[in-house]
């Protein structure tokens, strides 16, 4: 059986969402090509020599850069099965079968896409709902995937975001996961309803050799994919070390909750001393009654002692933010420039960091918030999300005034700053205070999540 894996966004990176069922696939003895629609073409030959076509859906953009290519492999051959997996694909499961997709898998999909190729029975094909708001029982048992990635036939590493290094250097990155799903309950994360607070960890060794075949195709740092690190510490620390000792010269980025970075702190010296050059924090917002209703599990003042923790330990802080919600008020916004001023993050915020909206998806735990049920126009098939607008006008007027900053600017972070700044309303934005020092590392291709789309912004998570 000849099978076609499509991934069409994954952050920049060479998607590990092919490489993975690819390994399960061939060692079932199917042959296997993957297309990344995000930096190659899907050619119609491509879709005439396939049995079988099955799309990657791991986030947001992704589902909707899907589309257009689904209906066009429909068209093309309407016979043939197609299939979607990935974590967006149950939650938009009637949407996908609306297009003609017949199977719908999870994100832990290995299993079920060999069941599929060798018809036998299958455990998680979805069945759709009447509704966007009607609750689904999950039974998507996270399974860990137990095979090392097969990467043949994607595109070089070379080909993806690259690390850039404070000297200008840049440096070739690869990718891997050593958990999948998460068990913290954030309330605006598409992690939770699919996962329901669940993880599981994938065996080291499975974990180091994906590493040892991309330092070889040319990796000097790897992004862990995790959506917490720190969701099995004992389990990271161990998968750092043995980095470290095998490839002293391996550099890596990774993400970690506010809270972990302060329960788990002791473990910050080590992550330093593996080779650990920045981490990603979800922090979405500097006012504690936003973070209650996000459950992000952590206040404001938690940020400013993590932002000195990581600081005082030599490992950089990347945080992330949706600083527009329903609750958002300019006085807010301009706190939270005040708030990344004060902290001297200027250079570490990527600049789309201040332009993020906030995304309600379907099934999202958003929806179990009156004050959003209340606010959400009827679910869009077209951007895949419940539509909402602020309740003040000038809210989203300038979330608009700030994504069209981002999107034309070409400068360094501090200008993208001061034009957001004198948006806001803030003209002078740091005062008398010194030019700041090196920007730290950042990935090529700005990571980011949880954002609507307005009508100018098509595609931004």
């Amino acid at each position: 059986m000849h099978i076609v894996l499509v991934s069409t966004y994954d952050l920049g990176r060479q998607p590990l969402g092919l490489a993975s069922p690819a390994a399960w696939l061939r060692a079932a003895g199917m042959r296997v090509d993957c297309v990344d629609a995000s930096r190659d073409e899907l050619r119609d030959e491509d879709i005439a020599a396939a049995d079988l076509v099955a799309f990657h859906l791991p986030m947001h953009t992704a589902t909707r850069l899907a589309g257009p290519l689904i209906d066009r492999v429909r068209r093309f051959k309407p016979a043939m099965p197609l299939a979607a997996y990935g974590l967006y694909a149950p939650l938009n499961a009637s949407w996908l079968r609306d297009r003609g997709v017949d199977h719908v898998l999870g994100p832990d999909a290995e299993r079920d896409l060999v069941a599929l190729a060798t018809g036998e029975p299958r455990t998680s094909n979805l069945e759709p709902r009447t509704s966007n708001l009607e609750p689904r029982t999950s039974n998507l048992e996270p399974r860990t995937a137990a095979l090392v990635p097969d990467r043949t036939g994607l595109l070089p590493l070379s080909r993806y975001a690259a690390l850039q290094m404070p000297d200008g250097a840049r440096r070739v990155v690869g990718n891997t996961e050593t958990t999948r799903g998460c068990k913290h309950l954030c309330r605006h994360c598409p992690i939770v309803p699919v996962y329901q607070g669940r993880f599981t960890a994938i065996p080291i060794d499975v974990v180091m050799e994906d590493i040892r075949r991309q330092v070889g195709a040319g990796a000097d740092h790897v992004t862990f994919g995790d959506a917490d690190f720190f969701n099995g510490p004992t389990h990271a620390r161990r998968v750092v070390e043995r980095l470290s000792h095998e490839w002293p010269a391996v550099t890596y980025d990774v993400t970690i909750k506010i809270e972990h970075l302060l329960k788990h702190a002791t473990l910050l010296p080590v992550l330093r001393d593996t080779g650990c050059l920045f981490i990603t924090s979800a922090v979405e917002s500097i006012d504690d009654e936003v973070l209650v209703k996000l459950q992000k599990g952590h206040t404001r003042a938690d940020f400013v002692e993590a932002v000195a923790l990581c600081r005082s330990t030599g490992v950089a802080l990347a945080p992330t933010f949706v600083p527009f919600t329903p609750w958002t008020t300019i006085e807010g916004y301009v706190d939270l420039l005040d708030q990344i001023i004060a902290l001297d993050l200027i250079e570490a915020v990527a600049p789309i960091q201040l332009a993020i909206r906030l995304l309600v998806t379907a099934e999202s735990k958003l929806l179990d918030l009156t004050d959003i049920t209340s606010l959400v126009d009827p679910f869009d098939p077209q951007s895949l999300s419940y539509p909402w607008r602020h309740p003040d006008p000038r809210v989203d007027r300038l979330q608009a005034d700030v994504m069209r900053i981002v999107g034309s600017a070409a400068g360094p972070r501090r200008e993208v700053f001061a034009q957001i700044a004198a948006a806001a309303g803030v003209n002078n934005p740091w005062g008398q205070r010194p030019s700041p020092g090196q920007t730290p590392p950042y990935m090529t291709e700005a990571w980011y999540c949880c954002a609507e789309p307005g009508p100018e912004q098509v595609d931004l998570v």
